[in-house]
């Protein structure tokens, strides 16, 4: 497995139907910078608008994992993030013309094919992982779906079904290399018993199904007229059941092809963490809801571990922004400015860096003989690195004043005195809207925490 994080070298298409809509489209894979993501872009709709690969975005997981934003949807998303995964990428721009992604075979392989063409671009930077530290569960007590994930140092799964058919018995299967993916279950496809293919059919869905995209078992006995049916309604010329309880209209590629697609579907759904996972995976019973409801507990543990735990710096490579730079995005001036760096921006994070030194004028006061920095100058410091997060969204930060309009849950958990670095994180707590900025922020002293509030802000412009 490769530790650099890896994008595709060229752009490359795939096109099809989605498998409900049956809406023709074209997707497009796109390179994509360091630390981008997984990231779609209905290309169709005005101003075409971003939905990121992320759980939390997640509508629906009817026949399908949907993720929506600003009420744009993208549906049937798990076998495209599969092949991604199995691919090992990490940065890719998904560009589409429709709401649904093509259903090909109802696989993973043509995606997987199509990244192949492409040809993979390893990055400089290092990939991001989720390494599990202790075990983490989920069970939904109605469906009796189970997973459960612990600690490993590379990402293995294993599935198991039992729907209590006599047709599809209980299977498992085993990945436990993610280099495997692509020979032993890319491939797999999608399936679903004949009586839901009828109830899908009745409801007017799986317009873009034509048999050849999904294994349909028999579980009742069938009459010929209903084959008959069938046939013409796939446009097929003969539609019989063979001894394994399987429609004719296809050859099983693995005698356990359902769970092998079905660990298919458990990859693509966790790829909405947003992280590689270091783990081991055992799934039971899995389904869209599970899946999706089990990358949401991961992400909340993600984001906890993220903030109770300090940002790694190397100071020897140069910040992101110095203090000139700072001087730019902030209107604050000696001796008023306490950030002296900021390391890092993301789409909803900053980390900045605080040198608290004894010559700062606040010290000749606070206290004589023993020097400590205030609370309140913690606060302000690191309200200061949210200030340049907010700012950061707008083209023209220099034009606008940032008002911190409360403060919240403020907590001081050890002295800071003169010689001391402050490393401060803040993470959204919201979006960002209509310039109002909501933030949790930390500080950390040699790894420990020493300050964390709620903060919230707004810019305004400059009168």
């Amino acid at each position: 497995m490769s530790r650099k994080q890896i994008t595709i070298k060229e752009r490359v298409s795939v096109s099809g139907v989605g498998l409900h809509t049956g809406v023709k489209c074209i997707m497009t894979f796109v390179p994509a910078e360091e630390d981008f993501g997984i990231q779609f872009q209905r290309i169709d709709l005005e101003d075409n608008p971003i939905i990121e690969a992320d759980a939390n975005l997640v509508s629906s997981t009817n026949r399908g994992t949907t993720i929506k934003k600003n009420g744009v949807s993208i549906n049937t998303t798990e076998h495209v993030l599969a092949a991604i995964t199995g691919a090992q990428i990490d940065n890719l721009l998904i560009e589409i013309n429709a709401p649904e992604t093509p259903i090909l075979d109802g696989s993973a392989i043509g995606f997987t094919d199509a990244i192949k063409k492409a040809g993979i671009k390893t990055q400089a930077k290092n990939k991001n992982y989720f390494k599990v530290q202790r075990k983490i569960s989920y069970k939904d007590e109605k469906s009796g779906s189970e997973i459960i994930i612990t600690p490993a140092e590379k990402l293995k799964i294993e599935v198991e079904i039992d729907y209590d058919s006599n047709t599809l018995q209980k299977q498992n299967c085993v990945l436990e290399d993610i280099n495997d993916f692509e020979n032993e279950f890319a491939s797999s496809r999608t399936f679903c018993f004949l009586h839901e293919l009828e109830d899908l059919l009745d409801s007017n869905l799986i317009k873009g199904g034509n048999l050849n995209n999904a294994i349909v078992i028999v579980d009742r006995d069938i009459k010929k007229k209903d084959l008959a049916q069938l046939a013409t309604t796939f446009n097929k010329d003969n539609i019989a059941v063979q001894e394994k309880g399987i429609l004719n209209n296809l050859k099983l590629r693995h005698q356990n092809e359902p769970a092998r697609h079905k660990l298919l579907d458990v990859i693509g759904d966790l790829t909405l963490i947003g992280r590689n996972i270091k783990g081991h995976i055992i799934a039971k019973k899995p389904g869209h809801t599970s899946n999706v409801a089990f990358a949401k507990k991961i992400k909340k543990i993600m984001k906890e571990e993220i903030q109770n735990t300090s940002p790694q710096i190397d100071f020897n490579k140069d910040p992101l922004y110095d203090r000139k730079k700072i001087k730019t995005i902030l209107p604050h001036r000696d001796p008023f400015l306490f950030i002296d760096e900021v390391r890092e921006i993301g789409k909803d994070y900053i980390v900045g860096v605080k040198f608290v030194n004894k010559e700062e004028n606040y010290f000749r006061g606070h206290f004589p003989g023993e020097p400590v920095m205030p609370g309140v100058l913690q606060i302000e410091t690191m309200a200061q690195v949210g200030g340049i997060l907010i700012l950061n969204t707008v083209e023209n930060p220099e034009d606008f004043l940032t008002f911190f309009m409360k403060i919240e849950n403020a907590k001081f958990k050890r002295k800071v005195v003169p010689g001391d670095t402050i490393i401060f994180r803040l993470n959204l707590i919201s979006p960002i809207r209509r310039g109002l900025c909501h933030m949790h922020g930390k500080g950390f002293v040699e790894g420990e925490i020493v300050v964390e509030g709620d903060l919230l802000a707004q810019i305004a412009p400059k009168k």
